[in-house]
C-alpha cells in the first residue's frame, strides 16, 4: 500500500483563484507535498488588492458559532505563519493594536457590555481620558468618540502579504497559469478545467477561490449556491494643514464602520466594504469620508491620491463563507466579505484537513 507521502507527492490539484484564499491554500498544500497549479486569468485585478488587511477577530462580538471558530482559530494560526513567512520577507508582520470607535452612545453600550461579559484582558474600553480618544477627537474635531481597544487584533499589509506569498509560491516552483477556466468536468476521476482558448488541464482536485465567477463553473441549482457582489473600496488621501499630525493616531482604526490607516504626517487611507455594486459611485471621497456628523476642515479639503476597488462576494441565504465539499475531487472555499485575510489560516486548514481525508 502506497503511503500517504507518496499519494500527496503524485496528486495533482488545481486552485481557481490567486487572491490571498488561493495563494493561501497553494501555501498550505505546497507544504504537505502536494504539486499545485493555480489558475487565474486577472491576477493583480483579484479583491484581495482591495483589502486592508484589518484583523477584526478578538474583538468580534458574537463569540459563538461557526463563524467565531474560524476567527479564533485563525487569531491562534496567524502568528504561526507570520514567523513562517518571515523567511521570504522579514518586514512581514501583524501591526498592533486595533481600534473600534463609535460616536453612537448605544453601539458604546454594547462593547462595554461586550467587555464586560468576556472578561478578556486583551480588550479594554477606551474612555474619553485615553490618550488614544484624545488624538482623535483633536484632530477629528470632534468630542463624542469612544470605543474599544483589541491588543491582539491589528493588521497586515495587504501589498506586503501578497508578495510575500508570491515569493514562497515561486520558491516552491509552484505552476502559475493566466489561462480564463470556463468549464470543469469529471471524467475517469480526474477533473479537467477548460480554459476559453480551449486548453485542458488535468487534475485529481479543484478547488474554486475564484469569487463569484466559481458560480458559473459549477450548478448552482444543485448546489443551491448564491453569491452577491459587495464593493471593497480606499482610498489615499492627502491634507494640507500645518496643524494635523496623523502621525500622533493609532496605526490602524476604526471609526462608524470606516477603516482608517494613517501613512505619515499628512496621508491617510480610508476603507470600507459595505456596497452592494459592482462598480464605484461618483461620490466615493463622500461615501468615505462620512462616518462624522461634521467632517474636520482638512478632511473636507484633502485630496485623493490614489484610490481602488474590488469585487468581493457574499453568500445569499447563508453564512459567510462558503467551504464546502461540492463533490468527490471538487471544494469551494470563497464568499469571504470582509474577512478574506483575517479567516485564510483556518480555512486553508480546513481545505487541507478535507483533502487528506481524501487521499487518505
Amino acid at each position: 500500500m502506497k503511503s500517504l507521502k507518496e499519494n500527496f507527492q503524485k496528486a495533482h490539484i488545481v486552485i481557481i483563484g490567486s487572491g490571498i484564499i488561493g495563494k493561501f491554500n497553494a501555501l498550505e498544500l505546497s507544504e504537505l507535498g502536494f504539486k499545485v497549479t493555480i489558475i487565474d486569468p486577472i491576477q493583480l485585478q483579484n479583491s484581495s488588492y482591495a483589502a486592508l488587511g484589518l484583523l477584526m477577530g478578538n474583538m468580534y462580538q458574537k463569540r459563538r458559532g461557526r463563524s467565531w471558530d474560524l476567527r479564533k482559530q485563525s487569531i491562534e494560526l496567524w502568528p504561526q505563519w507570520i514567523s513562517f513567512l518571515q523567511k521570504y520577507n522579514s518586514e512581514l508582520n501583524i501591526n498592533k493594536p486595533l481600534i473600534q470607535l463609535t460616536t453612537n452612545e448605544e453601539k458604546f453600550k454594547k462593547l462595554e457590555k461586550f467587555i464586560y461579559e468576556n472578561n478578556d484582558q486583551n480588550l479594554r474600553i477606551l474612555e474619553r481620558d485615553s490618550i488614544f480618544i484624545k488624538n482623535i477627537n483633536k484632530a477629528f474635531q470632534t468630542k463624542n468618540i469612544k470605543g474599544m481597544i483589541s491588543f491582539k487584533d491589528g493588521r497586515i499589509n495587504p501589498f506586503s502579504l501578497l508578495q510575500t506569498l508570491d515569493k514562497y509560491l515561486k520558491h516552491k516552483k509552484i505552476n502559475f497559469s493566466e489561462g480564463e477556466i470556463i468549464k470543469i468536468r469529471k471524467s475517469n476521476n480526474q477533473w479537467i478545467s477548460t480554459t476559453r482558448s480551449n486548453e485542458n488541464l488535468k487534475s485529481d482536485m479543484v478547488i474554486l477561490c475564484n469569487s463569484l465567477k466559481s458560480i458559473d463553473l459549477i450548478d448552482g441549482i444543485s448546489h443551491n449556491i448564491t453569491l452577491k457582489p459587495v464593493l471593497g473600496q480606499a482610498m489615499e488621501i492627502d491634507i494640507n494643514d500645518a496643524e494635523v499630525d496623523l502621525l500622533s493616531l493609532p496605526k490602524q482604526f476604526n471609526i462608524n464602520g470606516k477603516n482608517i490607516i494613517p501613512k505619515s504626517k499628512k496621508k491617510l487611507i480610508i476603507g470600507s466594504t459595505d456596497e452592494y455594486s459592482t462598480k464605484p459611485e461618483e461620490n466615493t471621497f463622500e461615501k468615505l469620508t462620512n462616518f462624522l456628523d461634521k467632517k474636520p476642515n482638512w478632511l473636507m479639503k484633502g485630496k485623493i491620491s490614489k484610490k481602488w476597488y474590488g469585487i468581493r462576494s457574499r453568500p445569499d441565504g447563508e453564512p459567510s463563507p462558503i467551504m464546502k465539499n461540492l463533490e468527490d475531487g471538487l471544494i469551494i472555499c470563497t464568499g469571504f466579505y470582509k474577512n478574506g485575510i483575517l479567516l485564510a489560516p483556518a480555512c486553508s486548514k480546513w481545505v487541507a484537513n478535507e483533502i487528506k481525508n481524501y487521499f487518505s
